[in-house]
């Protein structure tokens, strides 16, 4: 994250804190005994004063950390709440406002005396003994206090004005016993002010809404320009295409967080994990500032989880071995985040003993999950995919971690609804890197537009990796499917129109069902339009009637009665006002592949 949006949410926390504390003094003040209100401002002061000091602005840790001091003795009962200390303690409030006030403008408001005063309020109400309290690491507060001027005094010193120095000089300590009201009595009155956050809290729900109305926004814009377009007039509505895409994309942008935000919550589940295990892990976070839709990342929150408890139970060998095996007895797991045009990739790396494919292939025979001819015709890269069928596991032993079968194929689930793919690289005895391509954003997709049965359907371009043309006699039988070749490549082929022209399930069943359409053309020299796409690393090539274009589309879950319709994910609506279809190219891959695993 950069250093000014640190300091955007720095000044937006520290504004609503101030806030807090006013209202909280307020009542307080009006009851003493007020335990909860007590509570409440020690919290606040601590969290301004830690954030204060993480970001470098050591006048405002360092009041702070005196107002800390005064509740801590107050939550104690060793400081009576009076008049006095009130107003003094409203005061150090609105210096502590003036201070946050001052890092926005990046102006120096003098503070010592202030501080001063704090320091009087602590010896004078505790019977003119020296505050010797101590916050955690063991230092008194004269200690951190004095190491805090220090830091700010030789920070600064150069960069303040004459005036500036003569009024830091002028506040000096004040000599206990002597009156706070006299001794501060000609402090000027400053008027009150009421200023504002310039971060707003807006609810998901409220986003959600905005992005629906600029969805349907966007599909009258196309309506409008393709109309337009019949009348040759399309250069008058250019301005109209320039503004919604910017207020698209503006809308889009404000639905935006880090991923750090889901990162950073693994330090826990990684310790509890390994706790629970007996190993030693490490965690470590790259790439935390990158930004990603927030209900992608909600969606794919939970298999993340998955993903590392799995590397810490699965990968992560125990302390032992690791030292047999020459490595380092803690382990480590990475938790990485690049971006990549519309897309974030995140790897969840582990520095472990790595997938065994033999072991998968027995589970995967024991399991009667494919037959052992089929799993001979298979590399180790497609047989260590097994993990994530529903209900596979590989550990023998059921822990409260792992070995219930449950877990991956959730993973492969959740990454699908959002658009994205999942690849495994694994070596034995170095470690496995599970990678997620995610969409930026799932309200906006890249689609490409094309015609079956005068029909027409969008495919996300996430999954589209060429679109050729090729002659009839360059694609031959095999079985009871079709394959070409493209870029030296063989790639399973099969015409859309053959599993679309199916009137029920039964009809899918048929052995000659991807032959249908191939029979039918008699030319073999006719040339034959595939768009080629690839799913859990395999490439398919979809033969379609007639290509389109490329497009931006909206995509929009299908309602009831046809939520559950095969092979299609979506449907989203074009500028001619037609309805186009959305095809799921997960599900077309389970229907064209889940055959060669067949039950033993």
């Amino acid at each position: 994250m950069k250093e000014e949006e640190l300091k955007q949410i720095f000044l937006a926390e520290a504004q609503d804190s101030f806030e807090q504390l006013n209202r909280l003094f307020t009542q307080l003040e009006k009851n003493h005994a007020d335990r909860e209100a007590t509570e409440a401002i020690f919290r606040i002061i601590h969290t301004l004063k830690g954030n204060a000091a993480a970001m470098g602005f050591e006048d405002v840790a360092s009041v702070g950390h005196l107002l800390e001091d005064i509740f801590s003795e107050i939550r104690r009962g060793n400081i009576a709440l009076t008049s006095m200390v009130f107003n003094d303690l409203f005061k150090a409030i609105d210096k502590l406002g003036e201070m946050i006030e001052g890092v926005k403008v990046d102006k120096k408001v003098p503070y010592k005396g202030m501080r001063a005063k704090l320091k009087v309020i602590l010896r004078n109400l505790k019977g003119e003994i020296e505050y010797e309290h101590t916050q955690g690491g063991g230092e008194s507060s004269e200690k951190k206090d004095k190491e805090l001027e220090a830091s700010l005094q030789e920070k600064n010193e150069e960069e303040l004005t004459d005036s500036q120095k003569e009024t830091l000089a002028s506040e000096q300590p004040v000599p206990i016993g002597v009156p706070l009201a006299d001794e501060f009595s000609d402090d000027e009155d400053k008027k009150s002010k009421i200023t504002f956050s310039d971060f707003v809290q807006v609810p998901v729900a409220k986003l959600d809404t905005l992005l629906n109305l600029v969805g349907e926004l966007a599909i009258e814009k196309d309506r409008i320009i393709a109309q337009g377009a019949s009348f040759g007039t399309t250069n008058e509505y250019t301005r109209l295409y320039r503004i919604t895409s910017d207020l698209q994309y503006s809308v889009m942008g404000v639905r935006l967080v880090q991923v750090g935000a889901l990162f950073h919550k693994f330090h826990r589940i990684v310790r509890d994990v390994a706790t629970i295990e007996n190993k030693k892990v490490n965690l470590d976070l790259q790439g935390t500032e990158i930004e990603i839709d927030r209900n992608v990342l909600q969606i794919i929150s939970d298999s993340m989880i998955h993903l590392v408890r799995n590397a810490v139970s699965h990968g992560i060998e125990g302390p032992e071995e690791r030292k047999k095996n020459g490595k380092k007895e803690q382990g480590t797991i990475q938790l990485c985040a690049t971006s990549d045009k519309e897309y974030v990739i995140i790897e969840v790396i582990d520095d472990g003993n790595g997938i065994d494919a033999n072991k998968i292939r027995k589970k995967v025979i024991e399991k009667r999950l494919a037959t052992p001819e089929a799993l001979a015709a298979l590399s180790d890269d497609d047989v260590v995919k097994f993990i994530f069928e529903p209900g596979f596991s590989s550990v023998d032993n059921v822990t409260s971690v792992s070995g219930r079968g449950v877990g991956m194929d959730v993973v492969k689930k959740a990454v699908d609804a959002v658009g994205g793919k999942i690849n495994i690289k694994t070596v034995l005895g170095q470690g496995t890197t599970f990678s997620l391509s995610l969409p930026s954003s799932m309200a906006v997709k890249s689609a490409l537009l094309f015609i079956i049965n005068n029909t027409e359907y969008a495919i996300p371009l996430s999954f589209t990796e060429a679109v050729i043309s090729v002659k009839k006699s360059s694609i031959h039988k095999v079985g009871g499917g079709l394959v070409t070749t493209h870029l030296d490549d063989t790639i399973t082929v099969m015409f859309l129109r053959d599993i679309f022209d199916c009137q029920d399930i039964d009809g899918l069943q048929d052995p000659q069902l991807l032959h249908r359409s191939f029979d039918k053309i008699e030319d073999p020299e006719a040339k034959i339009n595939i768009v080629v796409v690839s799913v859990d690393n395999k490439m398919i090539g979809f033969v379609v009637d007639r290509l389109l274009q490329q497009k931006e589309i909206i995509e929009k879950p299908l309602g009831k009665p046809v939520e559950n319709a095969r092979f299609i994910s979506g449907a989203t609506i074009l500028g001619n006002g037609n309805v186009c279809l959305v095809l799921d190219a997960n599900d077309i891959s389970e229907f064209l592949f889940k055959p060669t695993f067949a039950t033993v």
